[in-house]
């Protein structure tokens, strides 16, 4: 039971800073996941939040269920789950609660602007780590450029270049063991 605890805490904490997505919670599972608890290596996370990215659903959610589950099975899980939603649910419940009094303060706006950009600094952070970690070789490179151009430039469905991408890199490895 304390184990279980001791997940549902750790993904609590991580909900309650993951401000602007599941990109932001990456140099915190870093930090907490692999460094302090050792829990899971460096690749494990990133391939649990790859794998995250291509199921449907919420990919923090996604990530601490995978992570959750590693460390206790399906009770882990539900724990990571949980704690990793619940700031959340309290948060939004607590906003739903005062928005209306707060919308048209000026001060407010200005704050949720500098929000935003600097959730969009962590991102940015997040993608230049993760890009250090999986650009591995020259395949991995050519893949990767080849999904930035298609996020960027065509409109489709992000499944296409992730699926793409497994694609491409079971195929490369298939040819190099040849």
């Amino acid at each position: 039971m304390k184990e279980l605890l001791e997940v549902f805490c750790t993904f609590f904490k991580i909900g309650v800073l993951t401000f602007g997505g599941g990109y932001t919670m990456l140099p915190m599972l870093n930090r907490d996941i692999v460094k302090n608890l050792n829990w899971a290596t460096e690749e494990e996370v990133i391939d649990y939040y790859a794998i995250s990215q291509s199921l449907p659903g919420i990919v923090a959610v996604n990530t601490a269920m995978l992570i959750g589950y590693k460390k206790r099975n399906v009770s882990g899980m539900i724990a990571a789950a949980l704690g990793v939603v619940c700031p959340s649910v309290i948060i939004i419940l607590t906003i739903a609660l005062f928005i209306k009094n707060f919308l048209g303060i000026e001060s407010v706006m200005h704050a949720f602007n500098g929000i935003r950009t600097a959730v969009a600094a962590l991102i940015v952070n997040t993608t230049v780590d993760m890009g250090r970690k999986c650009l591995i070789d020259p395949i991995c490179v050519v893949i990767g450029i080849a999904a930035l151009l298609a996020f960027t430039f065509v409109d489709i469905s992000p499944i296409i270049p992730v699926v793409g991408g497994a694609a491409a890199g079971i195929a490369a490895r298939a040819r190099a063991k040849r």
